[in-house]
């Protein structure tokens, strides 16, 4: 539950990502993220002018908060490749954890499919972002088809997320890192 402690901004956020990633954007209607935060209506507005604006904030809220996290599963991991494997470790653990519901992203790409929304936009920024670091991993790592593998290994996470989401916390995630370093493994 929200603390009434936080700034009013902080307390429409927290409120936000909590019903967006359980319940979607639109099952969430902004009565609920304000009777939910305990602030007016004004407030929430004075914050963010519109919901899109409010599902951005979240969203890159969101990108911060996963590049903190997997950065810091890997922290103090200088070796490329085993940084890489470390990051695929990283997820399946998430994955098959019972608080991951999937990817938020890929929730925003399917719930505003027009590629000019800004927060598809933010969605496709933060899967490039990631595909990029996974190339750059990989090239750093010595790996052939550096990009190619990249692009594999992207669709290979989603697919994590999205077996979290549809099976729960028992799902096909537990073999992700295996499945990584066989994909991984062809390139060396």
């Amino acid at each position: 539950m929200v603390t009434e402690q936080l700034p009013v901004r902080e307390r429409i956020l927290e409120t936000s990502q909590r019903l967006f990633y359980r319940d979607g954007f639109r099952a969430v209607g902004i009565d609920t993220i304000i009777a939910e935060a305990g602030v007016a209506k004004m407030s929430l507005y004075r914050h963010f002018p519109s919901k899109d604006d409010l599902i951005v904030a979240y969203l890159e809220a969101s990108n911060r908060q996963f590049w903190e996290w997997l950065d810091g599963e890997v922290a103090g991991i200088d070796d490329p490749l085993d940084r890489l494997i470390a990051m695929f470790e990283a997820i399946e653990k998430l994955a098959t954890s019972p608080e991951c519901l999937g990817c938020t992203f890929q929730g925003t790409a399917a719930e505003f499919p027009d590629r000019d929304h800004p927060g598809h936009q933010v969605a496709l920024d933060h899967k490039k972002a990631v595909r990029d670091r996974f190339v750059d991993l990989a090239r750093q790592a010595g790996l052939s088809d550096y990009e190619e593998l990249g692009n594999q290994l992207l669709l290979l996470m989603d697919g994590a997320w999205v077996a979290a989401r549809i099976f729960g916390p028992h799902n096909p995630a537990t073999g992700l890192t295996a499945a990584a370093r066989a994909l991984i493994d062809t390139r060396r």
